[in-house]
């Protein structure tokens, strides 16, 4: 999905060393095959292998940068020095990114890391707008600068988080955080225990819960700023949530190059997706994302109702479907070429040729005419009422 709507390039991991170790992630051959597949659609593949390393781990970090080499992905992102060392030794081939769990917020770090081998530096997601522009001004015109735009925010800085390890005993540094700070607390007196009290006034008691980032209405000042890139977070996350974000981030990119200002049905976008509150990060103020107190976390507008397997040039599409609808629902087609187009749900069949009237089964196979052809992979939703 990030391929087919529009990404530059994918980060991804393999079975160790990265920071969503619940993901799916890569076996070797796996990696070699996505590789192959967004190589042959000209977009870029970066491997994370960037958790906190300890001593037991650098043994086996280079069998990691051989499998990087061997499918010939094209950087790895790593946060530990050691790690880097390994990389330039393991993987000669690749480009160097070092990640935000790093945690470079000034430009003589990053001019250190550049002088290691460091093609690309993901900042620290505490810096401000103006202090990405004074490292761009002082670093290496070389050294390239990605920033986070889109997606969860964490309330520790740069992602080094010790809670989950306390209280679980998940290892968030090692890609198993528990995400604790997203969990309802309460104040517990000692000789009281069983009863909860709320922490504030108003009963919010999600004290550590950060609103989500999303940049979409200021593409331009960060090119103005001189980022490199911009990466939004997409692991763990569906592929519905995946289309839908890469979409819009694509169509802000173009339009900010051209010079035209982003049409509202794209900053929309964004909100046909589940997430918390949004916020703008750190980048216009030291006091970062603030919290959001919210007992009902995620909000969305929006379900998937189905994905397009193939469309005919008449619009008639095969397609599964993902969530329950019915005939006379209104759907919205979203396809990576244009805006989204609103129709009405009507001619449903079985791949037999039975007339559906509705589609109550995940992943069943049907037919229905789309308001225009549709390309594999464009996405039918429902609003929600």
């Amino acid at each position: 999905m990030a391929v087919a709507y529009g990404a530059d390039a994918v980060y991804l991991a393999l079975k160790s060393f990265g920071m969503r170790a619940f993901a799916g992630n890569f076996t070797p051959d796996e990696l070699s095959d996505a590789v192959e597949y967004c190589h042959r659609k000209g977009v870029r593949v970066y491997v994370t292998l960037n958790t906190v390393m300890h001593g037991r781990d650098l043994a086996l970090l280079p069998e990691s940068f051989e499998a990087v080499s061997s499918a010939g992905a094209d950087a790895v992102i790593v946060s530990d020095l050691g790690a880097l060392a390994l990389a330039k030794k393991y993987a000669p081939k690749a480009e160097i990114h070092v990640s935000t769990q790093t945690g470079v917020a000034n430009a003589e770090a990053a001019k250190v890391l550049y002088d290691l081998g460091a093609k690309r530096i993901i900042t620290a997601r505490e810096m401000t707008l103006a202090e990405i522009a004074e490292m761009r001004k002082s670093c290496p015109k070389e050294l390239e600068i990605e920033v986070f735009v889109h997606g969860s925010m964490c309330v520790s800085f740069s992602g080094r988080c010790l809670l989950s390890n306390f209280m679980t005993g998940r290892d968030g540094n090692g890609g198993k955080c528990a995400q604790p700070c997203r969990w309802k607390y309460s104040l517990v007196e000692e000789t009281r225990p069983g009863q909860y009290f709320e922490i504030t006034e108003d009963g919010g008691t999600y004290i550590l819960n950060s609103r989500d980032l999303c940049m979409i209405d200021h593409i331009p000042e960060l090119i103005d700023a001189g980022v490199t890139s911009f990466k939004i977070e997409g692991r763990m996350k569906s592929a519905y949530y995946t289309a839908v974000v890469t979409n819009a981030y694509r169509h802000a990119v173009d339009f900010a190059v051209r010079g035209e200002p982003l049409p509202q049905v794209w900053k929309n976008e964004v909100n046909k997706v589940s997430h918390r509150e949004y916020s703008t990060g750190f980048f216009f103020s030291s006091d970062g994302p603030g919290q959001s107190y919210d007992k009902i976390i995620y909000r969305t507008e929006c379900d998937v109702a189905a994905v397009v397997e193939s469309c005919d040039l008449g619009g008639l599409a095969r397609l599964t479907q993902r969530n329950k609808f019915s005939e006379g629902d209104t759907l919205t087609l979203l396809t990576p070429e244009s805006e989204p187009v609103s129709f009405t749900a009507h001619g449903m069949k079985s791949p037999e040729g039975e007339p559906l009237s509705v589609l109550p089964h995940p992943m069943m196979e049907f037919t229905m005419p789309l308001p225009m052809p549709a390309p594999r992979l464009s996405v039918i939703r429902r609003e929600k009422s």
